[in-house]
């Protein structure tokens, strides 16, 4: 990002460069996906135009290439399945449960409550 950043940014470039992306930004500022709206995006489509702080667009080709490859992969049942598992084998403790732990000591000074449940 900061290489990119400091060569000087301009969205408008990557979306000039790239023929898919250029139609995907004329369907929202035609109003295509807000029932003929052309001003309900309007502000969201200048700002990834001209502005685009978070690099979407430098980052489109690549999200697309990547996509494509989970959805090459979908369709492969049992390679699917093996990486689901092996993916959530390896996460360990999600963040929120980091960042719940953290709001109920430093923010609502709270203890948790062991809560037993049997079964019916």
């Amino acid at each position: 990002m900061h290489r990119v950043k400091s060569e000087g940014y301009h969205p408008a470039a990557y979306i000039d460069a790239n023929p898919e992306l250029a139609e995907v930004i004329h369907l929202i500022a035609s109003g295509h996906f807000s029932r003929g709206d052309t001003e309900v995006f309007r502000s969201l489509v200048d700002n990834l135009c001209h502005h685009d702080p978070f690099l979407v667009i430098a980052d489109y080709a690549s999200y697309v290439a990547c996509q494509d490859k989970v959805a090459e992969t979908w369709k492969d049942q049992e390679k699917w399945t093996r990486m689901s598992i092996l993916n959530t084998a390896r996460a360990g403790k999600f963040s929120s449960d980091r960042a719940i732990r953290e709001y109920c000591d430093d923010i609502w000074q709270v203890k948790a409550v062991t809560v037993n449940i049997s079964d019916p």
